[in-house]
């Protein structure tokens, strides 16, 4: 595995048998059927318990079953979930980080009993309702209306491109309280957020179709008609944007470490086909232009690597601030993007085909490079803290 400066060398005995447990589980349950789940546009939802049982899920957090490892343990984690697929690490990036992270930051006692073992150990599935048909990189323009009534609230409105929706039980939906709103304007309706039960009157969780990227994940849509959820499914303990927005921090570091598995997995794929492809009277990875390639490649991965450990340590030491986190998303999956681009070009003809990862982790990565803050928005986040300027408007 590529670890050309010897980051791996300092992980601990437990971070090391994360690793080694992920890279066992991908291995040998996820990674011979990856290709045909792609094609077919399918997850492979069997796998969901077991990937609780072995801990997958914010194993980052504390007490209700999370056994609270480092943050490096969850980085490393994410890295060889997504070296194997996107759609894999998303699923558990979303089950921990946008939905365990806020039950159990903002949740009330009662919320963390019942759902975070369940979620945890893979009995419940959970999704993140926040972003909307119409606000997309503006999610506080959200739409979706709470309205408190004698029996709890009732919600309405409409979120889109929900990973796990389709299959998920609960949904931690963000919405506007529009309970003691006077006129017509919500715009200063307070955010809230809430847990809502996809089995409910009102709530349908339709499924996507024609994805041509992450299509080894179930993606969907929440729909809220008149949804009625008790008071008590409310998250007590955080109101406006900074509840979404520390989720998505949380999610984004991990896709920092995320995409250094998914660069990885594309350049040893590569090197494995260049050493055993002859033409000409011998391996193609012995001309000058293909080693240019590789030792690119590598410097670009060994460098994504680096910001990626200096955020589990920042993270670590309680220093880590969203700015840095929108950097290290920003540069790594760009480089992600790249690289995988250039390992199926290093294919040539074979580089299309389900056969090899390259094209498929390049397929995905267009999605990551869009989702969780694309990255033109990324790039305004750090010219705003670079400055001091919003250029937002």
């Amino acid at each position: 595995m590529l670890d050309y400066v010897g980051l791996e060398e300092d992980l601990s005995a437990e971070e090391k048998l994360i690793r080694d447990t992920a890279r066992e589980f991908v291995d040998e349950e996820v990674r011979p059927d990856i290709a045909e789940h792609y094609e077919n546009g399918t997850f492979p939802t069997e796998l969901i318990p077991e990937m609780g049982e072995l801990g997958f899920y914010a194993p980052n957090l504390e007490g209700y079953g999370s056994p609270n490892v480092s943050e490096r343990a969850y980085g490393v984690l994410m890295q060889e979930l997504e070296a194997c697929d996107s759609g894999l690490r998303s699923m558990a990036s979303v089950q921990g980080a946008l939905v365990m992270y806020p039950i159990h930051a903002f949740g009330s006692a009662a919320q963390k009993e019942e759902w975070l073992p369940a979620l945890g150990e893979g009995e419940a599935v959970g999704c993140f309702g926040l972003t909307e048909p119409e606000h997309g990189s503006n999610p506080a323009g959200m739409e979706t209306r709470a309205e408190k009534d004698a029996d709890g609230y009732v919600l309405n409105g409409a979120k889109t491109w929900i990973t796990n929706a389709p299959i998920a039980d609960v949904a931690v939906v963000w919405a506007r309280d529009v309970t003691d709103v006077d006129g017509d304007s919500d715009a200063d309706a307070p955010i809230r957020g809430f847990l809502v039960e996809t089995d409910r009157d009102g709530v349908t969780t339709n499924e996507i179709d024609g994805k041509l990227s992450m299509r080894a994940s179930v993606t969907g849509e929440i729909g809220l008609n008149d949804a009625r959820i008790p008071a008590e499914n409310v998250l007590p303990d955080v109101e406006g944007m900074k509840g979404p927005l520390s989720c998505l921090t949380q999610a984004r570091y991990g896709i920092a470490w995320g995409a250094v598995g998914a660069a990885r997995d594309c350049f040893e794929t590569a090197r494995d086909y260049q050493r055993d492809r002859d033409q000409f009277g011998g391996p193609i990875a012995r001309f000058q232009l293909q080693q240019d390639k590789f030792a690119e490649m590598a410097t670009q991965i060994t460098t994504a690597q680096l910001l990626a450990y200096r955020l589990a340590d920042l993270k670590a030491q309680g220093r880590l601030r969203p700015q840095q986190v929108s950097m290290a998303k920003r540069n790594n999956v760009r480089m992600a993007r790249d690289q995988a681009r250039v390992a199926r070009e290093m294919l040539g003809g074979n580089g299309i085909t389900g056969d090899y990862s390259p094209m498929r982790h390049l397929s995905n990565m267009e999605t990551v490079y869009t989702y969780e803050g694309t990255h033109d928005i990324h790039t305004l986040i750090l010219g705003e803290d670079l400055t001091g300027i919003a250029a937002y408007q």
